[in-house]
């Protein structure tokens, strides 16, 4: 099957039957006026830009694991790059909210391109969307609405200036909710973090590396079924420290008790361990400990 490559926000208005964008680079489209109809279901499209939407839970999709923390506001993002298909229809006035999308132009060169690799939830998956309380939803609809005003009502020498700050103001503000979602969750987050660690034990015990290498955290978030972003996320809020972090210190300990019980050499540890190459055991070695793992071996 082909895929549809949108790689302007007038293609996606053209595509989608509005009247052309008011804004080059970013635009809101009332959820409520989204009709899918039979023959657009199952086409792949793959949108060249960042996609921000609110819909309320009553809309009939499944966006939560378990249960919605709210019985309001439900936003999910994308990223350029991802493609997206519908697999059911959708009549005018099914679905409440707005989406919100916007180039990648918009934002470069500005302190929010600079800086947008912080917000992650881009590449989190649609299970793992933000549920919003009632005052959350009116704190985002009110930035959503002055992005909206900004750029319908004029576009002057200070228009892309003024819509960014509020859209790195709309951001953040997400930010903070992800993190209050992540404390409400936390009983839940704890059991994840707790399943990584068995499961990290678990990978070198049955000797998974011999074969597949270092684990990566794509195989731990695979395991708990969710984004490696939300994941690494989930992690480093529950304990300090990202799953990069608990890999390495694992293996470093490992290799500790192998440089002190053992004879083997230097390399056979690093490939008995995973690494492709010993270098790259000594360097995690000596940056995490201090040490070459023949200087640790010889003062113990």
């Amino acid at each position: 099957m082909s895929i549809i490559e949108i790689k302007s926000i007038s293609q996606i208005h053209e595509l989608m039957g509005y009247p052309k964008p008011k804004h080059p680079l970013i635009s809101l489209i009332d959820a409520s006026k989204i009709h899918i109809s039979e023959e657009k279901l199952n086409i792949k499209i793959n949108y060249n830009f960042y996609t921000i939407s609110m819909k309320d839970k009553s809309c009939g999709r499944e966006y939560g694991r378990n249960s919605f923390d709210f019985g309001e506001g439900v936003m999910v993002f994308s990223a350029p790059g991802q493609v997206f298909s519908s697999v059911e229809t959708i009549e005018e006035g099914e679905i409440n909210g707005w989406v919100l999308n916007f180039h990648p132009d918009l934002i470069r060169n500005t302190h929010l391109g600079e800086n947008f690799d912080m917000y992650t939830f881009f590449h989190y998956s649609v299970i793992e969307a933000l549920h919003l309380s009632e005052i959350e939803e009116k704190t985002i609809n009110s930035m959503v609405k002055n992005i909206e005003t900004e750029y319908e009502q004029r576009i002057d020498n200070h228009s892309q200036r003024v819509i960014v700050s509020n859209l790195e103001l709309l951001l953040n503000y997400c930010l903070r909710f992800y993190e209050r979602q992540y404390n409400t969750r936390t009983s839940q987050n704890k059991d994840i973090v707790a399943q990584f660690e068995i499961e990290l034990k678990n990978y070198f015990k049955s000797k998974k590396q011999l074969d597949l290498g270092m684990p990566s955290i794509q195989y731990f978030a695979d395991l708990a079924h969710l984004s490696q972003h939300y994941f690494s996320d989930l992690i480093k809020k529950e304990t300090g420290r990202t799953p990069k972090n608990h890999i390495h210190d694992f293996v470093i300990e490992e290799s500790k008790t192998l440089l002190m019980s053992s004879n083997s050499s230097v390399s056979e540890i690093a490939y008995g361990l995973g690494f492709n190459y010993p270098h790259y055991f000594t360097r995690l070695f000596k940056t995490k400990t201090g040490y070459t793992p023949v200087e640790y071996r010889g003062q113990n």
